[in-house]
């Protein structure tokens, strides 16, 4: 695997070194060792799967807060989507930054997010497949979100949101927003 960090650190695009021949490929998707190699939580606690219909659907932006924080490893698997990331760490030089990165089927691009990062994205395509592996399992009390078209986070989505959950709609601006275990 290829990793390349973003400028918000600790976050990686994780790329394959696939290895083709007459039968097709293959690669290594996923190894504890070159995870915690390089500092990074290798632990999976949950594994999810998103199924999206609707071109321009929107997810997010979600994290759960300490004690609960969990990494994330994200991938597309059928489709595309655009996958966006917000640094919610109040002690980080990039805290409230975000980066977006475009994730496909074809490209086989994985997005590892780290702890108190906010995660929402975007489908480019029909009937778009997202996989999570999680470091951490889903709990209820510390799931916390931000607002997908928040002004003071400024994402520039591909497209308008053409579904998203009431739930997701109605996550408060940053500016009333009290982060609580952050």
């Amino acid at each position: 695997m290829i990793f390349t960090e973003t400028k918000l650190k600790g976050a990686f695009i994780i790329d394959i070194e696939q290895r083709e021949d007459n039968r097709g490929l293959f690669a290594r998707t996923f190894c504890a060792n070159e995870f915690a190699e390089r500092g990074l939580k290798p632990n999976v606690a949950q594994c999810n799967l998103s199924v999206n219909y609707k071109k321009g659907t929107l997810r997010g932006m979600h994290y759960q807060a300490t004690p609960a924080s969990e990494t994330k490893l994200v991938r597309c698997t059928r489709g595309a989507i655009y996958d966006v990331i917000i640094d919610m760490r109040p002690k980080s030089p990039t805290y409230l930054c975000h980066i977006g990165v475009e994730l496909t089927a074809e490209n086989r691009r994985a997005l590892y997010i780290p702890e108190m990062f906010a995660h929402g994205f975007q489908t480019l395509t029909d009937d778009a497949e997202v996989v999570y592996q999680m470091s951490e399992f889903y709990t209820p009390g510390y799931e916390r979100g931000l607002h997908y078209d928040d002004p003071i986070l400024g994402i520039e989505w591909p497209l308008p949101a053409s579904e998203i959950s009431e739930k997701d709609v109605s996550w408060p601006l940053f500016s009333s927003y009290v982060l609580v275990g952050a």
